[in-house]
C-alpha cells in the first residue's frame, strides 16, 4: 500500500511494503507531523516507510521517517511490534534531531 497526500502544505509519501495501513495509523502519522512542525521552521516533505518482516520472530515491524527540511534532511527509524509505539519513538528521535539544527 503506497499513497501520497498533501497535509497542511506538506507532501506526505507513505510506502508500506505488502501491508495495508489502517486509518488510525495514518492519522497517527499526521499527528506526528503536526508535532514536528513545532520543532522545524519549514517542512517540505515527509517520507514514511512501513515494513513487516516475516522472518523475524521479535521486532518484526519497522517504521522509518525522513523529514525534508531546508539543508540536510533528518531521518529516524525504529523496530518493534506495535505501529503506534514505533511512530512515537521515531517522532521523539526526529524531535531531538530537529532541535539540534
Amino acid at each position: 500500500m503506497n499513497y501520497t497526500e498533501n497535509f497542511e502544505g506538506i507532501k506526505i509519501d507513505v510506502q508500506a511494503v505488502d501491508i495495508s495501513i489502517s486509518d488510525s495509523v495514518q492519522q497517527s502519522v499526521r499527528d506526528t507531523i503536526t508535532k514536528l512542525m513545532r520543532h522545524a521552521k519549514k517542512i517540505d516533505s515527509v517520507d514514511v516507510y512501513f515494513k513487516e518482516e516475516a522472518n523475524h520472530s521479535t521486532d518484526s515491524k519497522r517504521v522509518g521517517m525522513r523529514v525534508g527540511v531546508p539543508g540536510t534532511d533528518v531521518f529516524a527509524e525504529d523496530r518493534g511490534e506495535n505501529w503506534y509505539e514505533l511512530i512515537k519513538n521515531v517522532e521523539e528521535k526526529l524531535k531531538r534531531q530537529l532541535d539540534k539544527k
